[in-house]
């Protein structure tokens, strides 16, 4: 199988990748759509890493997710095609040395708003406290090493930072509807989200476990 396997591809733009890459992400998919021109939800059944993942459900749900495959619309696909894939995967691809200040601010509110609409399951632009807490809580318990107690008390950790750091800046009067992407922005501000967020399932090498 060769590049013209792969072609026309017109979302590489935002995927900066090798053809030996490309073409990596290529036999993956075919592997994933069994050989057909699309994936769709049932095909991510196949992947045994995602098997025991405690967020499956919304790592698959991304994928399909059209606010991450850069369409106007809102709501889920019911299948994607290779091009749409490469889009979904350029949300995952490394850092490249030549990035100036600007394409990396760019670069990390790419990351962070897929992993916003992750949290925001009901595509209202905002996620609840207690939504967030949820997703923490289900992240951690994924984890071997952690006793529930543990990892619920983490979470409501993790709830109560998110609280402090947006209901805090807001007035008396005002009532607190949810954290806003720019609100998000702020609870992830110092947190190496470009290095973390891979996409282990998929084997790739690059690209690993989505946090």
């Amino acid at each position: 199988e060769g590049p013209q396997d792969s072609a026309p591809v017109t979302s590489l733009h935002s995927l900066a990748v090798t053809s030996e890459q490309i073409e990596h992400l290529h036999r993956r998919f075919k592997q994933l759509s069994q050989d057909q021109l699309t994936i769709r939800k049932e095909n991510f059944d196949s992947i045994p890493d995602l098997e025991f993942n405690p967020i499956r459900g919304k790592i698959v749900h991304a994928f399909f997710d059209k606010r991450n495959l850069r369409q106007e619309s809102d709501g889920l696909a019911d299948e994607i095609n290779f091009e749409d894939f490469l889009t979904i995967m350029s949300y995952f691809r490394p850092i490249e040395m030549n990035m100036d200040e600007e394409q990396l601010d760019r670069f990390r509110k790419e990351k962070l708003k897929f992993l916003f609409h992750m949290y925001d399951s009901d595509h209202d632009g905002k996620i609840t406290l207690q939504e967030y807490r949820n997703v923490v809580e289900e992240l951690l318990s994924g984890n071997p090493h952690l006793e529930k107690e543990s990892a619920r008390s983490i979470a409501d950790g993790a709830m109560m930072e998110a609280a402090s750091i947006c209901v805090g800046q807001m007035g008396p009067d005002q009532v607190y509807e949810g954290i806003t992407f720019e609100d998000f922005l702020k609870m992830w501000q110092g947190i190496d989200i470009e290095t973390k967020m891979h996409v282990r399932f998929l084997n790739v090498d690059t690209i690993a476990h989505c946090y």
